[in-house]
């Protein structure tokens, strides 16, 4: 799970209010151009970027595209960012550098993060 897309892909007020309107029923893109007062190429846009994040899914009726949320996928993405904040530092190898680092200056009363802190 790549929170960062996800992240970035929440990031924008339109995609959001999408998000919302999708967990309320599936809609066509003309469903949401109506709601949203927007171009159907900008709802598509944004759909592609929610989609490309997992946090929508899309089947095709005929000629038209009908979208859903993915709601499973949105409780996972809950659930592993809640464990996530919740795991220690050292569990996480991205931040293994970070870890490190905090260490030093816990230990060393000299070493400061801002020159305002001395």
């Amino acid at each position: 799970m790549d929170f960062e897309i996800i992240f970035k892909a929440l990031g924008e007020g339109t995609r959001i209010k999408i998000i919302k309107l999708l967990s309320l029923k599936p809609m066509y893109v003309c469903e949401l151009e109506g709601i949203l007062n927007m171009s159907q190429p900008r709802i598509s846009q944004h759909l592609k970027i929610l989609k490309y994040a997992d946090l929508v899914t899309v089947r095709k009726e005929g000629q038209r595209a009908i979208y859903s949320l993915n709601k499973s996928f949105m409780h996972q993405v809950l659930d592993g960012f809640s464990d996530f904040l919740q795991k220690p530092l050292e569990e996480l190898k991205d931040y293994y550098e970070e870890k490190l680092r905090i260490e030093e200056i816990e230990n060393d009363p000299n070493i400061s993060i801002c020159k305002s802190c001395k």
